[in-house]
């Protein structure tokens, strides 16, 4: 496929080379920069983003090491020094290059490149400019990243069926939940879902979590063992990472044996303020904050007053779980992949929680969510979804 191509969603299909050039092309026009430059480990997500446009798409780096790389690019060419085969800092020598290119003038970076890098900047002549220009990259997705973020939810999708397969087999014991005559506890519901992940070729990467609480942090160690009860919501949570370095964001709330109540009404409300979000998002580019509101403000149309705890959440995701557009103001522009939530306190420290990635789509086209497992409550649904 060319780059004139579309895809099926729509999409001009680009490779993350392209796009990246194009987008710190127009910025260094705009500003009139002579360079961008980053310096970082390839811990960083944006030094792998960079990466990934010079060597093929891939974000994977196989070295047993974990080298510095400092990388350029003036607007026609890549520029890229690496601690594995410099005999001086890499951003010193990439330093050196760019002033025999360059002479002077004004260099772009992110404004957390490293002190020591920005020095070797300095020192060869340029003035240094912060700049946002790979978090805007990144936030828009390519065809091959958001066909790289389908697959790792596909393995979260994985890991929410398995663990619903084990939680439609368990029995109740004196409103304990047991499976195979074993305790089923968040630590086991836990390791049902890991599996199943990588059994479907991604990594968990330690972000499965049951029953978070607001602050998304596991079960305690004083709670984890302990065996899950009938009727109560149990919050399966996970965003494991795809071979290729992209993440997945996906929440199930489950009950077995549940009685209705005000979980049945929550689950009603969130499911509702999906359905809303996918509209406002097809219909217009809007702010985290505008979407977060309105998911909030379904959930409360099904009965939740201002004194009822109701949680959402918005943002991005890709080579990083969380990732631009992140803070309130920031826009969900066409080609970003968003992680939407909404989450109601049900009971005494008991929550619904739901979350899906949804594609914000070109002007003009459909807001979609990832194929994902069924919203239901009922483990048994899950699976016949």
């Amino acid at each position: 496929m060319t780059d004139a191509e579309l895809s099926a969603d729509g999409f001009e299909s680009e490779t993350v080379g392209s796009h990246l050039e194009s987008t710190v092309r127009d910025t260094l026009e705009r500003r009139d920069a002579g360079a961008f430059v980053h310096v970082g480990t390839r811990d960083d997500a944006s030094i792998r983003y960079c990466r990934s446009a010079l060597e093929g798409g891939s974000t994977v780096d196989r070295a047993a090491a974990g080298p510095t790389f400092a990388i350029a690019f003036d607007g026609d060419e890549w520029l890229v020094d690496s601690s594995r085969d410099a005999a001086t800092h890499p951003a010193k020598a990439l330093a050196t290059r760019l002033a025999e290119r360059l002479e002077s003038g004004t260099i772009l970076t992110p404004a957390r490149v490293p002190h020591d890098a920005a020095l070797y900047l300095e020192q060869a002549g340029f003035d240094l400019a912060s700049t946002d220009v790979l978090e805007r990259a990144r936030a828009r997705k390519t065809d091959a990243e958001r066909d790289r973020i389908a697959d790792a939810q596909a393995a979260a999708s994985a890991g929410i069926r398995r663990a619903a397969s084990l939680l439609a087999s368990a029995v109740i014991d004196d409103g304990r939940l047991l499976a195979d005559g074993k305790p089923v506890t968040p630590s086991r519901l836990r390791t049902t879902v890991d599996e199943a992940i990588v059994s479907a070729g991604s990594f968990p990467a330690g972000n499965t979590v049951v029953n978070p609480d607001p602050g998304h942090t596991p079960s305690t160690p004083d709670t984890e063992h302990e065996p899950l009860r009938a009727g109560e919501p149990i919050v399966l949570e996970t965003a494991p990472r795809g071979p290729d370095g992209y993440h997945a964001g996906l929440a199930r709330t489950l009950v077995v044996d549940g009685d209705g109540g005000s979980e049945r009404r929550a689950h009603v409300g969130a499911t509702q303020s999906f359905r809303s979000a996918a509209a406002m998002l097809t219909a217009d580019t809007e702010s985290v904050t505008a979407v977060e509101a309105d998911l909030e403000a379904e959930v409360r149309a099904f009965g939740f007053g201002e004194g009822d705890d109701v949680r959402t959440r918005a943002f991005g995701v890709g080579l990083e779980p969380c990732e631009r557009p992140l803070e309130g103001g920031e826009t969900v522009e066409p080609g970003s992949v968003v992680r939407l939530e909404s989450a109601v306190r049900v009971g005494d420290g008991a929550w619904l929680r739901i979350a899906d990635l949804l594609v914000k789509a070109e002007d003009g086209e459909r807001a979609t969510y990832l194929e994902a497992p069924s919203r239901s409550l009922e483990p048994s649904a899950v699976l016949e979804d």
